[in-house]
């Protein structure tokens, strides 16, 4: 069983990581680009605040989460335009965010066990909703931090990321349009103090090995398999890392190979 507590711990631990590299930076730093296309690092921690308070309402206030998806004027947009409407000055959306993130942890340690919440196209335990939340925040963060030239530690609070990046093959495959395959698949990943980290069935033929650091960034979709130590042996493995991703939704805007042009 999960231990949410814990979990919980890694979320805050994981979010004051990535405060810690933006509250010190100067106003004008907030309009620095980042690899997402049209973000800013304003717009990253904006989008985690906006994600963070649609969680909230999800755990707290069903039928305003449900109104929140219904009422958007282009759902298509979602995303981008929730970024987009809790922009703020610097010191302003720290706070916001910093307030939001610590109002969703006190509701999801609040909910009752077995409780499922609604999302996107899905419903999820209130531990998986907060492993997503680790995830998109260490997400988000790979992107700041390639936004300002800095090389982040990988922690242990990976593993949270790459067994989610495990548990949503199917859906990688179902996102991107292609049959939910049937063969099991293997994962053994080095993790960040050498120790290894397997998900799957042992005597699986296809199989991926690899840092998991490098997993990580494939599932998140924060770099190319071409720019990974990923190895995939057989074919579901080999196409799932063409697919792979850890996060709800239509398929994300994969990142290009080094050297080649961005995609959207």
């Amino acid at each position: 069983m999960v231990d949410l507590t814990a979990l919980l711990a890694d979320l805050a631990a994981e979010s004051e990581q990535l405060d810690a590299l933006v509250a010190p930076l100067p106003p004008e730093a907030w309009a620095r680009p980042t690899p997402a296309p049209g973000w800013t690092l304003a717009h990253q921690i904006a989008h985690l605040a906006w994600t963070d308070h649609v969680a909230h309402l999800a755990a707290t206030d069903t039928a305003a989460f449900f109104a929140s998806v219904t009422s958007a004027p282009d759902p298509s947009r979602l995303v981008d335009d929730g970024a987009e409407a809790f922009l703020a000055p610097p010191a302003a959306l720290l706070a916001r965010w910093r307030t939001g993130r610590a109002a969703l942890a006190a509701a999801l340690a609040a909910a009752p066990a077995g409780e499922k919440l609604p999302w996107y196209g899905t419903r999820m335990s209130p531990a998986s909703m907060a492993t997503a939340r680790l995830m998109e925040t260490w997400a988000h963060g790979e992107d700041v931090a390639d936004a300002l030239g800095v090389r982040r530690t990988p922690t242990a609070r990976l593993r949270h990321v790459a067994h989610l990046g495990f548990r949503t093959l199917g859906h990688g495959f179902a996102a991107h349009g292609r049959a939910v395959p049937t063969a099991p698949v293997r994962v053994e990943l080095v993790a960040p103090h050498g120790d290894t980290w397997a998900f799957g069935p042992e005597d699986a033929a296809d199989r991926v090995t690899g840092p998991a650091l490098d997993f990580c960034l494939l599932v998140t979709q924060r770099r190319h398999r071409a720019d990974l130590a990923l190895v995939a042996t057989g074919p579901v493995a080999d196409e799932w890392l063409d697919v792979a991703q850890a996060f709800a939704g239509p398929p994300g805007g994969k990142r290009a190979a080094a050297g080649s042009e961005a995609l959207r």
